[in-house]
């Protein structure tokens, strides 16, 4: 399994890797070369720690339609991205370690 991180790691990087999961990170501005790079087409998952990036989700979706888009950020989501999102979850009510364990495991 492998997750594409894009923006601010807040430990899910390791969370994932503990669980024997592959971990892309995308750092900075995440155009779609960026996120090919990492490997977006055969991942399973695309976390969003940061709101901002969220122009990020349409180019994912068209490069892997089955991609499950978490946003892990307390901020909230833009409207336009917000029908492609299947999860969001606020870092305040969720450690990384049950974010990692539920998306890998659940």
């Amino acid at each position: 399994m492998r997750v594409v991180v894009v923006g601010p790691d807040r430990g899910l990087g390791g969370a994932f890797e503990d669980l024997g999961v592959e971990v892309a990170r995308v750092e900075g501005v995440a155009v779609l070369d960026r996120l090919e790079e990492a490997g977006i087409e055969d991942a399973a998952v695309l976390v969003l720690t940061d709101v901002e990036e969220a122009s990020t989700v349409p180019g994912a979706r068209s490069v892997n339609p089955d991609l499950r888009v978490v946003v892990y950020d307390g901020r909230t989501l833009p409207e336009f991205v917000r029908p492609t999102v299947d999860l969001a979850i606020d870092p305040e009510l969720m450690d990384p370690d049950v974010v990692a364990e539920e998306l890998a495991n659940g």
